[in-house]
């Protein structure tokens, strides 16, 4: 019998760890997860077209009706938050969600967005995202330094072997407890594959372990990603920290809890800022992810003729909001931009650095100063080798004097933008020479009031790419 017997399920946690708001439940028996998740792989891809809402419902009812019909009582999906909302998992919640409940109106379905170290959503936030069918009360609220359970580790040789000797500490794989203990007859995790600055390419066992992930977690696999290296790891599948989290799914997630997990993973682009949904996978196996692995590579993969003197990254404001996040102009573009070129990043909404107080705090002290320098000031402070994420994210955001990186924010001062170790350029200053509304995505040629000319590459989302010359 568990230690543990109730917890927030349906509720909005807040504050310490023993106040729950919302609907307390006991663990109860589940249904056998053979008999309510779907058996068969699904894969459907629409090329260069868009799949249609109306066809994504046809997709997940034809893969999740008859386990609808079978009326599981407690259901639990795990999509991103609203920072993903390319990602077209709002809407593939809102069609699960109307699917279980149409086949029976009493089924609990509980919403845990995969937030990792981010900010809860707000209750507007929620709404636009996954629709106003879903009440905002069915949200749980992941803390990732309060409310996760450790289920096992990854061997310190393991990690040692597929960090090709770089990394020689054990990895605690810790998720959760609500995934583990919550008595779901069905979990389901819905999100985007792209490439991915720690892992290679994002999400599958990624939104168990990361977005519902810990301290120790989340810091141990960022930590092993930057030491490999971003460059090595983008774009591809079999990352070192792609197999440790395989390693995790197989021995923890699979055999040892034994979860009734299957995942919908996505692809898709941005046009215009409308997003279009190219490809669906749906499946428990490494085989869905991989099917999307390959549509996402084509699709998302942009490769440019010669390195850019002058890039311009926008930073849609309604996802990005810092620079832990917006720092995505840093990372997918480094490939592309030319040795002494400039990287120009608009920043409309960005108004701190850091997700949380404490990885803001750590930001602002150390700045992004260069993988060299972290690696020594993670030696040398306690604070910062005891948030290895944050390590991670600094080395991540810096070009290490390869080429510059200007800040443009609308709600940031120079002050702060320098002290962290950028370049510095207001937004409205930045508006006027590059305004976002009249770029394209590539090459523009822009004419300045002097009537001189300037080349520059624009991109519209960084989130949704990743760019190499």
């Amino acid at each position: 019998m568990q230690d543990i017997r109730s917890f927030a399920v349906g509720g909005i946690r807040h504050g310490k760890s023993n106040e729950i708001y919302g609907s307390v439940v006991e663990i109860s028996e589940t249904k056998k997860a053979s008999e309510i998740i779907p058996t068969k792989n699904k894969s459907v891809s629409a090329g260069e077209s868009a799949i249609s809402d109306e066809r994504l419902y046809e997709i997940l009812l034809s893969s999740f009706g008859a386990a609808a019909a079978k009326k599981p009582e407690k259901i639990l999906i795990i999509p991103p938050d609203y920072t993903r909302m390319y990602s077209g998992a709002g809407k593939i919640t809102n069609a699960l969600w109307r699917i279980f409940k149409s086949s029976s109106p009493d089924v609990r379905i509980d919403i845990l967005p995969a937030l990792g170290t981010h900010a809860p959503m707000t209750r507007e936030e929620f709404s636009a995202f996954f629709g106003d069918e879903i009440p905002f009360e069915c949200m749980i609220i992941h803390r990732w330094r309060q409310d996760v359970v450790k289920i096992g580790e990854v061997p310190a040789e393991f990690v040692s072997r597929v960090s090709d000797g770089l990394v020689n500490e054990k990895t605690d794989v810790e998720i959760n407890r609500v995934i583990i203990e919550g008595g779901y007859d069905l979990i389901i995790s819905a999100g985007q594959v792209v490439p991915h600055e720690v892992v290679g390419m994002a999400n599958y066992s990624k939104n168990i372990f990361v977005g519902c992930g810990g301290p120790s977690m989340i810091g141990s696999s960022h930590m092993l990603g930057a030491f490999y290296g971003m460059e090595r790891i983008m774009g591809k599948d079999f990352s070192p920290v792609r197999r440790v989290f395989d390693y995790a799914e197989n021995k923890f997630l699979r055999e040892k809890c034994d979860l009734p997990l299957v995942y919908i993973l996505t692809v898709t682009t941005s046009e215009n800022e409308k997003t279009n949904l190219h490809g669906i996978y749906i499946g428990k196996t490494r085989a869905a992810f991989e099917s999307a692995v390959g549509e996402s590579r084509r699709l998302n993969l942009i490769h440019i003729d010669k390195p850019i003197k002058k890039a311009v990254v926008y930073l849609c404001p309604e996802e990005f909001r810092s620079t832990w996040l917006g720092n995505k102009a840093i990372y997918r573009t480094r490939m592309a931009i030319a040795d002494r070129g400039e990287l120009i990043v608009i920043a409309p909404a960005v108004e701190k650095f850091g997700e949380d107080a404490e990885n803001d705090r750590l930001i602002r002290k150390y700045g992004y100063c260069g993988r060299e320098s972290i690696l020594c000031l993670v030696k040398e402070n306690a604070d910062l080798r005891e948030n290895l994420s944050v390590a991670a994210h600094l080395i991540h955001g810096s070009s290490d004097g390869r080429f510059k990186i200007t800040y443009c924010p609308g709600r940031m001062t120079e002050d702060e933008i320098r002290a962290a170790g950028f370049g510095y350029m207001s937004y409205e200053d930045a508006e006027r020479l590059y305004p976002h509304d009249r770029l394209t995505d590539g090459y523009n040629t822009i004419m300045h009031s002097d009537g001189s000319t300037e080349e520059i590459f624009y991109i519209s989302n960084p989130a949704l790419g990743l760019w190499e010359a």
